[in-house]
């Protein structure tokens, strides 16, 4: 199975100028725990996650003024829609993080995170004694 069969091509995208508190409201709002930072500066996207807010506000950062461009993660790694969804979840395990960003031809296709990998493991039948509908 490949990641574009796993991956969300709806994602959410952010500016860096956004507060933390904004970007935490719109990533519990879509229900989703990271967003994808689209800054026209940059020659690439960026990604700020659930664990990259925790760990701001954690070491003081005040939510309401603080600026996603400051606390985005670091040392991104992207996937390619044809990579399997076993590669992916090997690079997510040995970086330490649970969602890569999908490029396809140098553009953004989607977002893949550890829960839709083990979601179509469990459609597939790779893991057993879990009902896959109860984890939509």
């Amino acid at each position: 199975m490949q990641v574009s069969t796993g991956m969300s091509d709806r994602v959410l995208t952010v500016n860096p100028g956004l507060s933390l508190r904004d970007v935490a409201k719109a990533m519990a709002q879509r229900r989703v725990g990271a967003a994808v930072v689209i800054d026209p500066e940059q020659p690439g996207p960026g990604i700020i996650t659930e664990r990259d807010v925790l760990q701001s506000i954690a070491a003081g950062a005040d939510p309401g003024t603080e600026r996603v461009g400051d606390h985005l993660s670091s040392d991104l790694t992207f996937a390619a829609p044809d990579w399997s969804l076993e590669a992916a979840a090997e690079a997510m395990v040995r970086g330490g993080f649970r969602h890569l960003i999908v490029v396809d031809g140098g553009e953004m296709s989607g977002i893949l995170s550890m829960r839709d990998i083990v979601r179509c493991w469990l459609r597939q039948g790779s893991i057993q004694g879990v009902d896959a509908m109860s984890l939509q």
